[in-house]
């Protein structure tokens, strides 16, 4: 039977629960509970995980030491197979990836195969293995940061001279290098690397041997078992471990900053390739036409960059809601976690690269860039602080600057353009060395205090930056498999 795309089976008797039932699994409770499509992508992690319960229970005598070897064997079979299907195997009816894996060990190894789950129950088991991937998926975005990363401080690097305006409320405000407005985004992402880090540690506490809800009754060494799959400890509270999600949520809420802040960038990129601004120029690569109009060049992969970001955002709020009426301890809602964070994290993963792939390929317009920096008074400020340097209080020095702004616009004439003697006769204290400080790359180095805009000071943040990425880069810690 077929519904809505899933198939689905009645079924007489679930090999995991079905002694207490006489009937059988409506078809459409099959389609609402069954998971194996999703949570397939956690069936390694399912495997680590039972190998190494498996020699716990071997530890304190539950299982024969041949048994737990056949175990071993069987699932080490099992991880080889799993890892050679192009799809989940829907077509064995397992309701989810444990039900698989404990079916194939039976229907490989006979009974033993039923004795690995002595002690063990979906709850702390599912837990198990969500943490497990996402530590290990964690990991791999930190890296795929740092590409993006690598791309702006590349980009920098090769534009460090260009000028371009800063805006706030995308009025122009004063001129700024371009490679500065890179390490703008190379410091969200920065933070975002903290992000992701927090959530991993948050994920890094095991819940194996929690049983469903009260702890193992058998003496199992959990402190042995998180060492062997790679966390930092045990989760140390039995209820709590099977029902916890923070991390869930952490990683999820990382995702959301990590997108927000891509598409920040986006946006700015959109602006400046229009016509108007044309400040760069994404390569064809990652560009589109239009069927109608010949002469368009689209930044369709910043748009789309841009657009995900609301589905990334919205996963967090759904887990959120998810969680927040829940009572202790496991409920069949936390079945809704990996939805929202597989998605989320496929959708950030694929984001990230794209925008390490658009910035590697701008081109920088630097003629366009430096043009507008010098309209729209952005020099302003520069004259003003040149009055401050003649005595004149701040507060009236803005308030004569603003009277020749305000002639520089009727005249049509900017600022660097505008006679002395115009100037002067709104703020009689100009001297002819006025000229001297309406210029923007005298704008740009006079901004040198730090986390300036000046070259010296950008320079050196170049290279702390990729210093920091060296540092960034450096190999994650994988837990080894355990044979």
């Amino acid at each position: 039977m077929t519904i809505e795309g899933v198939i689905v089976e009645s079924k007489s008797g679930d090999g995991m629960w079905g002694g207490r039932f006489e009937q059988g699994a409506d078809p459409l409770f099959c389609a609402i509970n069954d998971s194996l499509p999703i949570d397939w992508r956690l069936v390694q992690q399912d495997i680590r995980g039972s190998i190494v319960w498996a020699q716990a229970l071997g530890q304190v005598g539950v299982l024969q030491s041949d048994e737990v070897s056949s175990l071993t064997r069987g699932l080490e079979s099992l991880s080889a197979e799993a890892f050679e299907r192009s799809a989940p195997p829907i077509e064995s009816g397992a309701e989810d990836v444990h039900t698989w894996v404990e079916q194939r060990l039976v229907e490989n190894l006979g009974p033993v195969g039923k004795k690995l789950h002595t002690g063990r129950s979906r709850n702390d088991q599912v837990a198990t293995d969500l943490r497990l991937w996402t530590m290990e998926v964690l990991d791999q975005f930190c890296l795929t940061i740092c590409e993006v990363q690598a791309s702006l401080i590349e980009l920098g690097e090769r534009t460090l001279g260009f000028i371009l305006p800063g805006y706030t409320h995308l009025q122009r405000a004063q001129p700024v290098l371009f490679a500065h407005w890179c390490l703008a985004y190379v410091e969200m992402l920065e933070r975002d690397l903290g992000r992701f880090a927090g959530a991993r540690a948050t994920a890094s506490q095991c819940p194996l041997g929690c049983g469903a809800l009260a702890g193992t009754a058998y003496p199992i060494d959990r402190d042995w078992i998180a060492t062997q799959l790679g966390f930092d400890g045990p989760c140390l509270n039995s209820l709590d471990a099977v029902s916890d999600r923070d991390f869930v949520l952490d990683a999820l809420a990382a995702c959301a900053s990590c997108s927000m802040h891509l598409s920040r960038m986006a946006e700015d990129l959109i602006v400046y390739t229009s016509q108007e601004f044309g400040f760069v120029e994404p390569d064809d690569g990652v560009s589109s036409g239009s069927s109608l109009m010949p002469q368009k060049k689209n930044p369709d992969a910043l748009e789309l960059l841009r657009g995900k970001c609301g589905s990334i955002g919205s996963a967090h709020a759904a887990m959120l809601m998810t969680l927040k009426g829940l009572p202790l301890a496991y409920n069949k809602d936390l079945q809704e976690d990996k939805s929202l964070l597989f998605s989320a994290i496929d959708d950030l993963g694929l984001c990230l690269r794209i925008a390490a792939r658009v910035v590697g390929g701008l081109r920088v317009n630097e003629s366009a860039c430096r043009r507008s920096a010098v309209r729209g008074g952005t020099l302003a400020t520069e004259l003003a602080d040149y009055l401050v340097t003649k005595g004149v209080p701040f507060r009236d020095a803005h308030e004569q600057v603003g009277r020749v702004v305000r002639a520089s616009i009727e005249t049509g004439v900017e600022l660097d353009q505008m006679p002395i003697e115009s100037i002067q006769a709104i703020a009689s204290e100009a001297g002819a060395d006025v000229a001297e400080w309406l210029t923007i790359d005298g704008a740009v180095e006079r901004r040198s205090a730090l986390g300036g805009t000046s070259q010296e000071r950008v320079r050196e943040a170049l290279v702390a930056a990729r210093e920091r990425l060296g540092t960034h880069r450096q190999p994650y810690a994988k837990p080894e498999v355990i044979a």
